[in-house]
């Protein structure tokens, strides 16, 4: 019971703050503290010795208009690097000239209308689309009609895997 009397230190809870300046016991007066903020308000504090006065710092900063450089700081020129690399103008050195390519192998009038109709099916209707035209029964069979007929063409000509000239698929053991 003798603790609860005790009054609570400093920092502890429920103890009320105390004024620094005002001594060990003294409460803080808030509107003391307030009224000394307002009437410094504006004046330049005191600084401890050591510190540098602004005028001071202003004027080794100008020093004449030219702005005082630390000596660590150092400008050097750019290293030369990947980029400024120039080639030297050899002319019978390093030009490849590919060789021609063969030519295509000749395609047959079968697979050039199976290919017509693939492409050329949707496109008729995408044409009769984009123009807002109505899109009659002829011109849906030929273009849904000629897509399909000449992509099964296209599929049923390919070469299988037996018409191979490796019959081992490429494993070589």
């Amino acid at each position: 019971m003798a603790e609860r009397d005790e009054p609570p230190q400093d920092g502890a809870e429920g103890a009320e703050p105390r004024d620094p300046a005002g001594g060990a016991g003294a409460p803080l007066d808030e509107e003391a503290a307030w009224a000394q903020i307002v009437a410094g308000y504006g004046e330049e504090p005191e600084l401890p010795d050591g510190w540098p006065d602004a005028a001071q710092e202003q004027e080794r900063a100008t020093n004449s208009g030219v702005p005082e450089v630390p000596r660590e700081f150092v400008i050097r020129a750019p290293r030369s690097g990947p980029r400024d690399y120039e080639v030297a103008d050899d002319e019978d050195e390093g030009h490849f000239v590919p060789p021609e390519p063969p030519p295509l192998p000749p395609s047959d009038v079968t697979t050039k209308f199976a290919w017509i109709a693939v492409l050329g099916g949707p496109l008729l209707v995408l044409g009769f689309v984009l123009f807002q035209e109505p899109l009659t029964w002829w011109a849906m069979l030929l273009g849904v009609g000629g897509f399909l007929g000449g992509f099964t063409t296209l599929v049923a000509r390919m070469k299988g895997r037996e018409e191979d000239d490796d019959p081992h698929g490429g494993a070589v053991v």
